[in-house]
């Protein structure tokens, strides 16, 4: 059973590790003010209304105003995995200790197993307490 918590415990921390070091990119693309595609990883298909390159002409020069946006958001993933030490002050650095010291010996079992009452004899009964009670284990 403890090897089984071990391993479960053990492939978890790997998926915290991984997802928390993957960065993702989210692609929206709106027309206007509507929604019209949003695509993961890749970029956002489009819906066909951007405007195209300006004519080489400078006779024919429309200029036109572009419904069209695209938004991208990006969720860096985190690229220190070693935690510094370094820019803790000097308070933290020793509650940190001390909580790893105290967490490290919280769990930490005697050498050897004391019996406070090992050297004591138990009590004379003069009578039978369970039948003056009528107590009877069954």
């Amino acid at each position: 059973m403890k090897q089984l918590f071990q391993k479960i415990s053990a492939i978890l921390m790997a998926f915290v590790v991984l997802f928390s070091t993957m960065s993702f990119t989210f692609s929206e693309h709106y027309c206007g003010e509507h929604l019209v595609d949003s695509a993961l990883f890749t970029k956002a298909e489009s819906c066909g209304m951007e405007l195209e390159k300006p004519s080489p002409t400078k006779d024919c020069s429309i200029k036109k105003n572009n419904c069209c946006s695209n938004v991208l958001k990006q969720i860096e993933g985190q690229s220190e995995l070693k935690i510094n030490f370094s820019n803790f002050n000097f308070e933290q650095q020793v509650f940190v200790a001390s909580f790893v010291y105290s967490y490290i010996n919280l769990f930490e079992g005697l050498e050897e197993n004391s019996i406070p009452f090992n050297y004591y004899s138990p009590p004379i009964l003069v009578k039978d307490i369970q039948i003056l009670d009528e107590v009877f284990l069954i």
